[in-house]
């Protein structure tokens, strides 16, 4: 799957992935989505964003943890 608006730049932000060549981390927003915040709080808290660049940061997110093992505790 190819990412538009996703961009790793290895001088900025350390290499992790951002939105657009912004200092935006696509991890920044998805963590923001799962604390519950909306789509028009977080366009709000960073106006540089569009609602596509959301959009794209979820599935680049989904395809991530599609592709990685992660290690998982046993509840009991």
């Amino acid at each position: 799957m190819t990412y538009s608006r996703i961009t790793v730049d290895p001088s900025q932000m350390g290499g992790v992935p951002c939105l657009r060549g912004l200092r935006i981390p696509v991890a920044t927003v998805v963590a923001m989505v799962a604390n519950g915040l909306t789509r028009s709080a977080i366009l709000d808290a960073y106006p540089a964003l569009v609602p596509e660049d959301m959009g794209e940061a979820l599935r680049f997110a989904a395809e991530a943890l599609l592709e990685h093992e992660l290690p998982m505790v046993a509840i009991a």
